[in-house]
């Protein structure tokens, strides 16, 4: 969940009104009790210990990965290990790190973690600090590709076609078979890391059009040789990338990857397409459970979080130039779409339908209900971000029967705080600063 300036063509409905219908989801149901097979299902207790993979939560609940933006060294410092410390004394499963480069160019912008020697002994006190509070930590590794802001990198970025990034106003170069099998082996490079770190969890960035989604992606990928044109090809990356993690740290660690249902743009992944990925993976047997999501931090970042956009706030956010271009361009970069509670579950039955890889619902969860209703229909896990980023002893507080649903109201505030400490803007206005790097 990590949004940047996006250049859309999604259209440009008002704030109110759902946006295209290509784009639009239907209303939730949060009924019924089928498991993933189709049969009926007995109650399943969100608050009791699951397996994943080879290793066992205390319960069923994940904090997504959300970006945190308090790491201005691209190393672990204190406050992003109590952004997770939180979390993880509120009662989580598991806690999420977001985002992880495998390499340097691949960051969304320099002051996002790489992972690389030096960052291990601050990784190493942020899993201490994550299991001394009884949770799991998950690393979201990845590579940003064409989101990645190459002017505050230093760094060229790369793509599977030649791109322009309207972040950095530079364009995004076509990823040579060099550049391919040097990422590659960042990603196994990356999971070793993790490992070493103390990590008990990979989830693999397989969404938001970050490199592996856009070579996903028919609107991104224009290639002509092996890994563009037919699906197959567009999805060698994304294969090869879960295959060179779980090869590296086989049985040490669960593997997970997110994976985009659709791009929520013009010509982008569609679901159909995307099943099919994700059979791939189901097949290549190199996945412990699948989470699903959708959108484009390069052309639709709300289509993944639902609700009104905040145009005024992220404008602020922005360089003097692209701030110009947003103010007039803002509704069609950034269209807002109606909130609806779990508003990724009817797409991601279609996946309990065709798979046997367990798979984590995700978007928009806020209500206990709407959590055991879920697992009662055949998703394995659940996972939440803006609730969790307002209350984020929510889970305690829920097993304990002191709240049944979250307070976040979705205005999407928080957004634009990735550039200033993730945080909810509501409660907490004021900036986060990041210290220096934890020794």
């Amino acid at each position: 969940m990590n949004p940047s300036s996006p250049e859309s063509t999604a259209g440009s409905p008002s704030e109110n009104s759902e946006p295209v219908s290509e784009n639009a989801e239907p209303a939730s149901d949060n009924s019924g009790s089928a498991s993933q097979n189709g049969s009926v299902a007995s109650s399943v207790d969100p608050f009791a210990s699951a397996q994943l993979g080879p290793i066992t939560l205390r319960n069923r609940i994940i904090k997504a990965a959300t970006f945190e933006g308090v790491m201005p060294e691209a190393l672990v410092t204190p406050e992003l290990i109590e952004y997770h410390r939180v979390v993880a004394a509120g009662g989580v499963g598991m806690t999420t790190v977001a985002y992880l480069a495998v390499s340097p160019e691949g960051r969304t912008h320099a002051e996002c973690l790489w992972m690389r020697e030096a960052a291990i002994p601050g990784l190493t006190k942020l899993t201490e600090a994550i299991h001394a509070e009884g949770a799991k930590i998950s690393g979201q590794i990845g590579h940003g590709g064409i989101v990645a802001n190459g002017k505050s990198n230093q760094a060229q970025s790369i793509g599977p076609s030649k791109q322009f990034n309207p972040i950095s106003f530079r364009s995004v170069k076509e990823a040579t078979e060099a550049d391919i099998d040097r990422v590659l082996k960042d990603f196994a490079k990356a999971a070793r890391i993790a490992v070493t770190s103390g990590f008990d969890c990979l989830e693999i960035h397989l969404g938001h059009n970050y490199l592996p989604s856009s070579f996903l992606s028919p609107r991104l990928n224009k290639r002509e040789d092996s890994w563009g044109g037919s699906l197959k090809n567009r999805a060698k990356f994304a294969r090869q990338a879960v295959l060179s993690v779980r090869e590296e740290v086989d049985g040490e660690v669960a593997v997970i990857a997110k994976l985009n249902m659709k791009d929520g743009i013009p010509d982008g992944l569609e679901i159909e397409e995307s099943l099919e990925v994700a059979q791939m993976l189901e097949e290549d047997g190199g996945l412990d459970a699948l989470e699903l999501t959708g959108g484009s931090s390069y052309g639709n970042p709300m289509y993944l979080f639902r609700g009104e956009a905040p145009l005024k706030e992220f404008a602020k956010t922005l360089p003097p130039i692209p701030r110009l271009g947003f103010k007039l361009m803002g509704k069609k970069m950034m269209p807002s779409y109606p909130f609806k509670e779990a508003f990724f579950r009817d797409n991601a039955h279609r996946y309990l339908e065709r798979l046997n890889l367990p798979i984590i619902l995700l978007g928009g969860i806020n209500e206990l209900e709407t959590i055991k209703s879920a697992l009662n229909e055949g998703f394995a896990f659940v996972a939440m971000g803006r609730a969790l980023l307002r209350t984020p002893d929510l889970i305690a507080r829920m097993q304990a029967g002191e709240m049944a649903k979250g307070i976040c109201i979705h205005c999407n505030k928080c957004m634009p705080t990735i550039y200033s400490g993730t945080r909810c803007y509501l409660d907490n206005p004021e900036p986060i600063k990041g210290s220096a790097p934890v020794a």
